[in-house]
């Protein structure tokens, strides 16, 4: 069973995870990418899609020309979980 993140792990979200932020509203946390234009934008988004295949989870995402939003929570925890935080450092790491 995945548990969701205690308190001490979300306190440290915003130093472990600069660029992410909690969610409105959501247990989740989300963030924003610009890129130069749509095919860069796309580009990034095949590159998460096989990060996230890889680790067997899946974001909530949408994609209007050169940006792409980008929501992670895990849906068997009820909530942020462990699982998304490695996710979003993967996502961090294909921008170098």
């Amino acid at each position: 069973m995945i548990e969701k993140l205690d308190a001490a792990a979300r306190a440290g979200l915003a130093e472990t995870l600069p660029g992410w932020q909690v969610a409105e509203g959501r247990d989740a946390i989300r963030r924003e990418f610009r890129f130069a234009d749509f095919s860069a934008a796309w580009g990034f988004m095949n590159r998460v899609a096989l990060l996230a295949e890889a680790q067997d989870h899946h974001p909530e995402w949408s994609n209007v020309w050169n940006r792409v939003e980008i929501l992670l929570t895990t849906h068997d925890a009820g909530g942020l979980s462990a699982r998304d935080v490695k996710l979003a450092r993967a996502i961090d790491a294909l921008l170098g």
